[in-house]
C-alpha cells in the first residue's frame, strides 16, 4: 500500500518549503503551478492541489487525512522533517491517527487500518 489521500487542498505562501516537507515526508511529486498559483498533487494529480495564497491574501491551511501503512515510521519522518504533534496518537479500536502540524503552520492527519483479528 502507498501512503494516500482522497482529496485535499494545501493554502500556503510559501509553495516552495511546502512541496519540500510534502515531498520528503510522503514521496510526493508536484505538477507545475498554472495560472492563479494552483497546482496538482501528483504526475496525473492524485485528488490533491497545492495552491499559492499570496494572490488571494495569503494565508496557510490544510485539510486532509493521509493514510499511511506504517503510521509510527510517517510520525517520526514528519516529525524529522519538522512537523510537531496536535494530537497525540489514538488507537480508537479500528485505526490508529493522529494530527500533526507541518513547519508551515498546516494541520494535518494520519490514519492507519488496524488488521482486525
Amino acid at each position: 500500500m502507498t501512503d494516500h489521500v482522497n482529496y485535499f487542498e494545501i493554502g500556503t505562501t510559501d509553495p516552495e518549503a511546502a512541496t519540500a516537507f510534502y515531498g520528503d515526508t510522503f514521496g510526493w511529486t508536484f505538477g507545475p503551478m498554472a495560472p492563479g498559483g494552483y497546482g496538482m498533487i501528483g504526475d496525473a494529480g492524485n485528488g490533491g492541489g497545492l495552491w499559492d495564497s499570496t494572490g488571494v491574501g495569503g494565508g496557510s491551511w490544510a485539510v486532509f487525512y493521509v493514510e499511511v501503512s506504517d503510521i509510527e515510521t510517517t510520525i517520526e519522518r514528519a516529525t524529522r522533517n519538522g512537523a510537531d504533534t496536535v494530537t497525540p496518537l489514538v488507537d480508537n479500536g479500528t485505526i490508529l491517527f493522529t494530527h500533526l502540524r507541518d513547519p508551515l503552520g498546516n494541520r494535518f492527519g494520519v490514519w492507519q487500518r488496524k488488521t482486525q483479528d
